[in-house]
């Protein structure tokens, strides 16, 4: 997916991802808040979104953040878009499976691998192809014992 770097929603998550190497999150979390309330499409919301995600305190409110991410995702019309959707899948399957929602979270990973096609043969497109597939191993193992 491409991001323009001027963008102020880019610039703050940005800035969000900076203070989340500092290991200052409750910083980054309101900075990415921050994102979210300025963002002005669904591009800018899909973005912010992604990134309050990463900063939720309970599986439950992550995978709804991470349902909103995927819903305004769906909705761009851009198909450098789709190249996200794997990984979106992936974090949607991940909060299913923590919440023992082995049926929801296995749909949520196959969906993930319909769309891997869109990923790059690199470190992070091997990256998420392999965390799909460890995900439907995990509850394939789970769902056998």
């Amino acid at each position: 997916m491409q991001f323009e770097p001027d963008n102020k929603i880019v610039k703050l998550c940005a800035q969000g991802m900076d203070l989340e190497g500092e290991g200052k999150n409750e910083e980054a979390s309101k900075i990415f808040l921050q994102a979210w309330e300025q963002a002005g499409d669904d591009k800018e919301k899909f973005t912010a979104a992604h990134y309050v995600a990463r900063h939720q305190k309970s599986v439950a409110d992550k995978l709804a953040w991470d349902e909103i991410a995927l819903n305004l995702a769906l909705k761009i019309k851009d198909d450098s878009v789709k190249g996200a959707y794997p990984s979106l899948y992936l974090n949607i399957a991940k909060g299913y499976e923590d919440l023992q929602e082995f049926e929801k979270a296995t749909k949520n990973y196959e969906l993930a691998l319909t769309y891997a096609n869109y990923l790059h043969e690199d470190g992070y497109g091997k990256m998420i192809k392999g965390g799909v597939e460890n995900g439907l191993e995990r509850i394939r193992i789970r769902l056998n014992k």
